[in-house]
């Protein structure tokens, strides 16, 4: 097993472990000189990385999504660690477990296989099961479907996280058809299955996630909808406008045309789809950043570009403000009452000389405040 990974690494020390190299850049310091500025990681998370020194003796030794061993110390910089290089060389991939690099879904993949062809089981229209079990019974659509991660970067971005994804809105897509009564919750689950279905060749995930050639030329929003054209040509009596809403539900769940999508939602299981979709991609965002966040100071994580804002660690802001919480103050009943003795003391002594004052009202009105003098004879 590997070891140590990165969310077991300490501040100060020097470390001598293998990771993944997630990103790579060549730079020059003010002298002219390289130096090298990686971004390593495993599957617990990810690790801001420099390397200063002897850098032209190793800097074309190995490249992005290689694997390398590396000796160095890790310290504090601008608020989150970064690890200092003094020595760094390739691994052989004979020399690795792949699963210690990659980060996964938690859940078992086979279960959530499962429960995703469970959900198909359940759709009533004979039409749209038909078209889901036959992309779905395709051997290598399933092997790929099981095992693609949602997205590169940014939400559910691990192995198993693209079915994890497709699961939750299919849940979802229960919870609010059954809210909203005019949905038709079967073509509501056909497009949380086959929305994102394009990932599992938009994306390229056998070492580093990064976007094949048909990815970067088609991206996944296309390759899905041609992946459901070509089941349809042995579906013959497939309704050709419910073929249409299904192929609309899939092109237009970006919900806006700047964010990729070639068509808006004209219909409300279109419109649901995509406020569904964007609504657990950016929870899961939140989840990942404040998981991962490497901010040691602070109950702020750092900026994040997809939500454009940096998060509250909800939890560290709650506690903190526990310690520095003002001792509550008594209640009226926790109050002492005095004796009857103190409360006479307390009441202010009329008869006493008042105060000489240069006010004419406030003469007149300690005056009225003086005891009457007793009537001759009373």
């Amino acid at each position: 097993m590997k070891s140590p990974y990165v969310k077991e690494l300490e501040p100060d020390q020097t470390i001598t472990g293998s990771f993944l190299v997630c990103s790579k850049e060549i730079r020059q310091k003010k002298t002219g000189d390289p130096y090298l500025s990686l971004l390593i990681g495993d599957r617990t998370g990810e690790l801001d990385a420099k390397m200063w020194d002897n850098v032209a003796e190793v800097m074309e030794t190995f490249e992005r999504d290689d694997f390398v061993k590396i000796k160095g110390l890790l310290q504090i910089f601008h608020n989150r660690p970064q690890l200092t290089i003094h020595k760094i060389r390739l691994l052989d991939d004979s020399e690795v477990d792949f699963t210690d690099y990659f980060p996964a879904s938690a859940r078992d993949p086979e279960e959530m296989w499962r429960e995703l062809r469970q959900f198909v089981a359940e759709i009533g229209n004979p039409h749209l099961r038909k078209l889901l079990d036959a992309l779905l019974d395709d051997d290598d659509i399933a092997r790929r479907y099981r095992v693609a991660p949602a997205a590169k970067q940014i939400h559910h971005a691990y192995l198993g996280g693209l079915i994890e994804h497709v699961l939750s809105l299919c849940h979802l897509s229960r919870l609010t058809a059954g809210h909203y009564h005019n949905i038709d919750v079967d073509l509501l689950v056909t497009g949380a299955v086959l929305h994102d279905i394009g990932k599992i060749h938009e994306l390229s995930y056998e070492r580093g996630f990064s976007y094949s050639t048909e990815g970067q030329l088609l991206g996944h929003m296309l390759l899905g909808v041609r992946m459901v054209d070509e089941k349809l040509c042995d579906i013959p009596d497939f309704p050709p406008r419910l073929r249409s809403l299904v192929e609309h539900m899939i092109i237009s769940h970006h919900g806006r045309l700047e964010f990729g999508s070639p068509k808006v939602p004209v219909f409300p299981e279109a419109m649901l789809l995509h406020y569904l979709d964007d609504m657990d991609s950016k929870m899961e965002c939140m989840r990942q950043l404040l998981a991962a966040d490497r901010q040691l100071d602070g109950c702020f994580t750092g900026y994040s570009v997809p939500l454009e804002r940096v998060l509250l660690k909800k939890d560290k802001y709650l506690c903190d403000g526990k310690a520095a919480a003002p001792a509550p103050q008594p209640t009226p009943a926790a109050i002492p009452r005095p004796e009857p003795a103190q409360q006479a003391s307390a009441q202010p002594d009329l008869s006493a000389e008042a105060p000489k004052t240069n006010s004419t009202f406030a003469s007149k009105l300690l005056q009225a405040l003086q005891p009457a003098e007793p009537k001759p004879g009373a």
